[in-house]
């Protein structure tokens, strides 16, 4: 078995090394996140350990990266951070497990064999509704083959519509989902992003994806028929 770790402290990578190589595995060691993200992309690991604060990135980008570039063997991340946004931020770009620091060498091992014995991740589904398709890994949206650029809020929009397509979905429900339960802008916000998501997947291809159901919210419709939404 053959494990990369992505570790800028030298004692720490030290005792895993040694630690891990005495566990009978094949270990590579980065320092940088230059340097893990090349080493992840290069070579086959079942295993990568990410330290997520790295003199030159962060754990997160890498991890993102190896996911972009089809590399799916098992992210274990490594962090002295315990906040709830830190481990979503790290699931969400694509690690399989998070631990944080300081950490017996005895846990790491039983995650490792965890993730080993669920296998190598399989990459996510391109979501696809009508004419649109969304792929969460590139972050990268197409509407009837042709590329189209979002804003991350309108990716976020655009991905929970997808998610739930055929559903009625209420303002409060899109606000809650999308820009969190403790957003407290503007009350018009979701209205304001349908109206730029229809600029851009609905009016340039003739399409009509997003239904306005009035005194209900909107549905994204998988049979898109022409016209506006």
């Amino acid at each position: 078995m053959r494990i990369l770790i992505a570790e800028d402290d030298p004692k720490l990578a030290d005792l895993l090394c040694r630690g891990l190589r005495e566990e009978g595995f094949v270990v590579d060691l980065a320092q940088t996140a230059e340097d893990a993200e090349f080493m992840a992309c290069e070579a086959l690991y079942d295993v990568v350990l990410l330290d997520v604060m790295l003199p030159d990135g962060t754990g997160f980008e890498v991890c993102h990266r190896m996911r972009a570039a089809g590399r799916w063997a098992p992210v274990i991340m490594l962090t002295a951070r315990d906040a709830v946004a830190d481990r979503v931020r790290g699931l969400d770009a694509g690690a399989d497990d998070y631990l944080t620091k300081p950490f017996s060498f005895d846990e790491l091992l039983a995650r490792i064999r965890a993730v080993l014995r669920r296998g190598r991740g399989a990459r996510p589904t391109v979501l696809t509704v009508g004419g649109i398709a969304l792929d969460p890994v590139a972050c990268r949206v197409t509407v009837c083959g042709t590329e189209v650029a979002l804003t991350s809020l309108e990716y976020k929009l655009l991905e929970y519509l997808m998610t739930h397509a055929g559903e009625v979905m209420s303002r409060t429900r899109l606000r809650d989902h999308v820009w969190d339960q403790a957003y407290d802008g503007d009350s018009n916000v979701v209205d304001v992003y349908i109206r730029y998501l229809r600029k851009k997947i609905d009016r340039p291809f003739g399409r009509a994806h997003i239904e306005t159901l009035r005194g209900f919210g909107y549905r994204l419709r998988d049979d898109a028929p022409p016209g506006s939404g």
